[in-house]
């Protein structure tokens, strides 16, 4: 048996390694975005079929209320999410307003986030209604990601009398726009072949990521489809939106090389209040804000986070909201401390209109050393 020299084993190694690092970058993923249809909505619509076919909203109905979720029938009116419940109801004045079920919600979610699993473990939920499978390599060893899609829509449909969209493509921003380009119960597959022209053809308001207010400054500067994104300089982007730029190159070109994460961490923890009358004056405010710093501390505790990073959120009875942060050099000690830092952040603030709602966050939260479980590659 021969035997190379060192030197050219080497050489022979480092040419197989980079054989097969060319060959696995030139894969293409194939990523599903599953989206329940009117998540919330629907499930009070399979539950209780008084509600089938009529314009229902999820959320407290009156002069305080905000929506929040709303039937594909209430859609149909202007109604959306995060909406006040008076300006809903007047669009929609016969809009029938339930109660939310979180504890039905949470069952159901689990449900299909079981049918997922037995596709793949790379399942990455964005909400209780939606989540990223890569399903490149999957379980069952189909070839067809659409066809998975298929299945899992179908699955869906038999265990929970839901309806859901997918979206099919080779990265996770295509994929979330397929997934909303044809609802409801929509599959929608985006292939690499057809993924430039359909970028460039593609309003700006339907790119994910590009909220309403940079879709105005987009449209001053001319910016009206994929295509008329794709002429700005990536220098050109990064001095009119920051870091955000770079996304915005890198998305009209169909580019994203985020990975299906399974297990997000949460950023934050917090919690926050609408209150039933606006609160007026700073003794009555420090007084809404007890129970819910209360809160987040014990969340912190059973989650044994320890966060640097505090935030006061107050929106206004005129809707006006401001954010108050305050980062430490150590993680929060202590219930007390969380207390006495939301209290001087208030200070900051004139409180010259009266109270909705009040918000406290915790968030910079010091890294846990975890220590991988191996496995082999075989």
């Amino acid at each position: 048996m021969r035997y190379w020299p060192n030197v050219e084993r080497l050489k022979s190694q480092r040419a197989i390694v980079g054989i097969f690092l060319f060959i696995s970058s030139s894969v293409l993923r194939k990523i599903i975005h599953i989206d329940m249809d009117a998540f919330f909505a629907s499930v009070e619509q399979r539950d209780f079929p008084e509600l089938r076919g009529k314009a229902v909203a999820v959320g407290g109905g009156g002069n305080r209320g905000v929506v929040a979720a709303a039937s594909y029938e209430a859609r149909k009116f202007g109604v959306r999410s995060a909406m006040p419940s008076v300006i809903a109801q007047r669009k929609c004045p016969h809009l029938i307003f339930v109660k939310h079920r979180f504890d039905v919600y949470r069952s159901t979610s689990l449900i299909i986030r079981s049918i997922f699993k037995e596709y793949t473990d790379l399942v990455e939920p964005l909400s209780l209604d939606e989540a990223y499978l890569d399903v490149t390599e999957n379980k069952k060893q189909m070839l067809s990601a659409t066809h998975i899609a298929q299945e899992i829509k179908q699955r869906i449909y038999d265990q929970t009398n839901l309806v859901a969209s997918a979206g099919v493509s080779f990265n996770k921003f295509l994929a979330k726009i397929a997934s909303d380009y044809d609802k409801p119960d929509g599959l929608y597959v985006i292939t690499p072949e057809e993924a430039e022209n359909f970028i460039e053809q593609l309003s700006i308001n339907k790119f994910f990521g590009i909220g309403k207010k940079t879709e105005e400054r987009m449209r001053k500067m001319g910016i009206f489809k994929g295509k008329d994104l794709k002429k700005m300089s990536k220098e050109g982007l990064k001095q009119r939106f920051g870091k955000a730029g770079n996304h915005y190159y890198n998305i009209c070109r169909a580019v994203d090389n985020r990975s299906v994460i399974p297990f997000r961490e949460a950023k934050s923890i917090g919690a926050e209040n609408t209150f039933g009358s606006d609160v007026a004056t700073i003794i009555d405010v420090k007084e809404k804000l007890d129970p819910i710093i209360g809160k987040v501390s014990d969340r912190l505790e059973k989650r044994n986070r320890k966060g640097k990073t505090v935030t006061l959120k107050i929106k206004y009875s005129n809707f006006d909201q401001v954010t108050r942060s305050k980062t430490l050099l150590k993680p929060l000690s202590s219930a007390q401390e969380l207390r006495e830092i939301i209290f001087e952040l208030l200070e900051q603030e004139s409180l010259n209109t009266s109270v909705r709602l009040l918000g406290v966050s915790v968030s910079n939260f010091e890294k846990e050393i975890i220590i991988p479980q191996m496995t082999l590659g075989f």
